[in-house]
């Protein structure tokens, strides 16, 4: 397909799912337009890349739904300027839009082949304020505690200290947590605490 084919079916995607539903954010809404969804999803659904769906991308993972992403994104609240840490690279997407909107994003994936897959294609598109790791989410990034956003792409039952440890004071968590429908949330540190609060349910694959 055409280069403008695929950005008439991105602009569609934002018009009718992203603005449709109240994100209004417009770095957000300049992010998602900037990033080319269809080099996310394997080739023999790329077709598929902008509907209004997630997809699965093997290894029984998914790539969420644009509106999903849209929607956590705008949660995070970013400015610019923001050590952002995401738990679940998956083919990389989710990473792409959040580069474009924190000074840097560190991303941990335990699945190897789509972390190695999905630096490959960031590399390519030339997303260069990334840092990698492949590993466990229960133990994102060892030794680091200065993240000013968290954000999970898979569900916990309940949110691990391990990830709040890693949380600045006054920094933000958005995360799916629990089993079946889970809850989304938005958690603020503060004193040392999580406090939460419940957006809405959604499906994540489990965090494991």
């Amino acid at each position: 397909m055409e280069k403008n084919a695929w950005k008439l079916l991105r602009e569609e995607m934002i018009e009718n799912q992203i603005l449709s539903r109240g994100i209004d954010d417009k770095r957000v809404i300049e992010a998602i337009r900037g990033v080319p969804r269809h080099r996310f999803v394997p080739a023999q659904i790329q077709i598929e890349a902008y509907n209004d769906s997630p997809l699965p991308v093997g290894y029984g993972q998914t790539i969420s739904q644009p509106y999903i992403v849209a929607f956590m994104t705008n949660l995070c609240k970013l400015n610019g300027n923001e050590r952002i840490l995401e738990i679940g690279t998956g083919t990389g997407y989710q990473t792409a839009v959040l580069s474009l909107l924190a000074k840097t994003v560190y991303t941990v994936e335990k699945i190897e082949p789509l972390a190695k897959s999905a630096k490959v294609i960031l590399d390519q598109l030339g997303y260069s304020n990334i840092q990698y790791r492949i590993g466990s989410g229960f133990d994102p990034w060892p030794n680091e505690s200065s993240f000013d956003v968290i954000i999970l792409t898979a569900a916990p039952t309940e949110l691990p200290q391990s990830i709040i440890d890693q949380l600045i004071e006054g920094g933000t968590i958005v995360a799916p947590v629990g089993t079946g429908v889970q809850n989304l949330i938005r958690a603020v540190k503060k004193n040392g605490k999580i406090y939460s609060e419940n957006i809405c349910g959604v499906r994540f694959v489990p965090m494991v």
